[in-house]
């Protein structure tokens, strides 16, 4: 209740003090420029209440998403009803304001006189706004199509055009995605649904890190998978369901080995992969340095270390 008479105050005062001066009128007698006056604040009434409107549809809006996000535990959901939120908190308040406009417009008396033509030429004109403005309605169907077909989510980790980033906002317009280095990427929300991205926690935010290591024939692979086992159950990163360490590919001079382990969220999984990786070749390194692959030599040239 605060945070609504905080938010409501000053459209609400501006409201009673605009409707008080309206009302009062009859009691001033501003004499000849009574109908000027009277027009006036009959506009800025009309600002008044769509600003009065406009905030608290926002606000009930806000409201109820805090009181979903209290009630629910599932964040794939949360950020859902987040983003059709806020979208459709922009949708309600540019209807507001093209409906004050327009009554502001009726007020003026040469509008009423021309609105019989201006109706009858609106099919053309509607036509003709609608082929010139192809590329911004486009952006705007395809703004409600993403929040509420549940593509892409405020919150969601995605990759779009090779980028990692999070989806920082989604407007009726344009997408901004925070990139994992602190850049903004924005871009037509029409992006979203004519181009493939990938989503990473559209339902369900864990991912699978895989660690590919090029080693020597001579690898113990069970020790080394032993000692990924063992690293897996130290760190706070892994999940705890699922793990593996195979080889999966050999060349002439090295297998390939891939480890496979689970994170709760992308972040992590980085984190997991990099620290594994770092592990593992530390562990090699010191306790079986004949499994770092060798540099192929050439008759009479000096010996070469593991590389």
């Amino acid at each position: 209740m605060t945070l609504w008479l905080r938010k409501l105050l000053r459209p609400t005062v501006s409201l009673l003090v605009v409707g008080a001066a309206l009302a009062a009128i009859p009691w001033i007698h501003p004499g000849r420029w009574e109908g000027p006056v009277r027009h006036a604040l009959v506009l800025a009434l009309l600002a008044a209440a769509a600003w009065w409107l406009s905030r608290a549809l926002r606000l009930f809006l806000d409201l109820s998403f805090q009181q979903y996000a209290t009630d629910r535990r599932d964040p794939a959901r949360v950020r859902r009803v987040r983003t059709q939120t806020a979208l459709l908190g922009r949708i309600l308040t540019a209807a507001v304001c093209v409906v004050a406009v327009g009554a502001a417009l009726l007020t003026f008396r040469e509008v009423r006189l021309v609105g019989t033509s201006l109706l009858a030429s609106a099919g053309i004109a509607a036509a003709v706004a609608g082929v010139a403005a192809q590329s911004t309605l486009g952006n705007l169907f395809a703004g409600v199509q993403v929040a509420f077909a549940d593509m892409a989510r405020i919150g969601d980790q995605v990759v779009i055009d090779g980028e990692w980033g999070t989806v920082e906002e989604i407007t009726l317009t344009y997408v901004v995605v925070a990139t994992w280095d602190q850049r903004r990427l924005v871009m037509p929300v029409s992006y979203l649904t004519t181009r493939p991205f990938e989503n990473w926690t559209r339902h369900d935010p864990r991912l699978t890190g895989t660690v590919l290591l090029h080693l020597s024939h001579r690898t113990p692979v069970p020790a080394l998978r032993a000692e990924f086992e063992r690293l897996l159950k130290e760190t706070p990163l892994w999940d705890g369901l699922g793990s593996a360490l195979q080889v999966v590919e050999t060349t002439p001079t090295t297998i390939v080995v891939r480890a496979l382990m689970t994170a709760r969220d992308a972040g992590q999984a980085f984190d997991l992969r990099c620290w594994i990786r770092e592990e593992l070749l530390a562990y090699l390194a010191r306790e079986h340095p004949e499994a770092l692959p060798q540099l192929p030599q050439a008759p009479g040239s000096p010996a070469m270390g593991p590389v």
